[in-house]
């Protein structure tokens, strides 16, 4: 990719059942930013409803259109850097990193150089660019803290097919998470709709207005103090999967943000790790139709933090624990083979 200006980012909401609320709210609420960072977009004039420019304290109405766009950090150019990183699938169209936990997938206030975006770009390779530079062809985004399987789009064809088929659900992301106590079935779903948390603009939080997810969750072990799980996401919102298994008292252990994170020494994990993992990933290829499908064993930590926890210590020697749980065993939807003989 060569070295561009940093590109605007852009959105539009049609208002429907958020009539009567103030704009500011809005544009806060469906760009991820705090109302203060709205209103000042709103007086600078890159908000317009209908075309026209409002005040913050507008009370949006049912069909407004609202055109909003973020102009880039000034200032900040995308710095290619070295950054080893562990390519699991490689081709001319996509490629799949399987990120490492602590590592940052896009540039942002606070985390300028060392992320995900700045490694690919070191690599030298052309990266989709319909997402801006600072996203560098991101189909998806995992968290800091999360480490496992993400799609990385290398034409703006690829992007375009793998971001829509994501949002039609074609993408299937199954995660392995351990969480504290133990859920009163083997199954569970959480449907809840999540968006930035109005107390605290660093969480995120179930919050009705916010946008539709679905978590479906299934226990695959029970230990003394925890419950191993393999969760698959119906839809792909930040910190979707903490989120929805503290709303039900089970946090994922580790995790500081959400209400996991005593007992760090009981679980044998590292500070700042938290355990959520991305170890299956499988889609349709955008270009030849086959299907892709990658996994992701355990990395070290959680699998001596597995073992610990299941006092199975013979697990820490296995190259991929996952499969004596049957992670990979499911009747689940799968993508299948798109048909050539059917395009046109």
């Amino acid at each position: 990719m060569t070295q561009s200006e940093p590109a605007a980012r852009t959105y539009q909401v049609t208002i429907g059942e958020e009539a009567g609320d103030r704009l500011d709210l809005v544009v806060a609420r469906h760009g991820e930013l705090s109302r203060t960072q709205a209103a000042t977009l709103i007086a600078n004039g890159t908000v317009q409803v209908g075309g026209r420019r409002e005040k913050a304290s507008y009370r949006v109405e049912s069909g407004d259109v609202i055109d909003v766009t973020i102009p880039p950090p000034p200032g900040r150019d995308i710095v290619p850097e070295q950054i080893p990183l562990n390519i699991v699938f490689e081709d001319e169209h996509l490629l799949v990193v399987d990120k490492a936990a602590g590592m940052v997938v896009h540039p942002a206030p606070g985390n300028w150089t060392g992320t995900l975006v700045n490694a690919l770009m070191g690599r030298g390779e052309p990266l989709a660019e319909g997402g801006g530079e600072d996203r560098a062809g991101l189909v998806h985004r995992l968290d800091k803290d999360t480490s496992g399987l993400l799609v990385v789009a290398k034409t703006d064809a690829s992007h375009r097919v793998l971001s829509t088929a994501l949002a039609a659900r074609q993408v299937t992301r199954r995660y392995v998470a351990v969480c504290w106590g133990h859920l009163t079935g083997d199954t569970l779903t959480v449907d809840q709709p999540l968006a930035r948390d109005p107390r605290d603009r660093t969480r995120m939080a179930i919050v009705q207005t916010g946008k539709a997810a679905r978590t479906d969750f299934t226990r695959l072990a029970r230990f003394d103090s925890v419950d191993l799980l393999r969760a698959h996401l119906h839809s792909g919102r930040t910190h979707q999967i903490r989120i929805h298994l503290s709303s039900v008292g089970h946090p994922v252990i580790g995790d500081d943000t959400y209400g996991g994170g005593g007992g760090r020494k009981l679980a044998a994990l590292p500070p700042r790790r938290h355990f959520l993992h991305a170890a299956w990933l499988r889609f349709v290829h955008p270009v030849s139709g086959e299907v892709v499908d990658l996994r992701s064993p355990l990395p070290p930590d959680l699998r001596h933090s597995l073992a610990v926890l299941s006092e199975m210590p013979e697990l820490e020697s296995n190259q991929d624990p996952l499969d004596v749980f049957g992670f990979y065993h499911t009747t689940d939807a799968q993508p299948r083979e798109r048909d050539s003989s059917s395009d046109s």
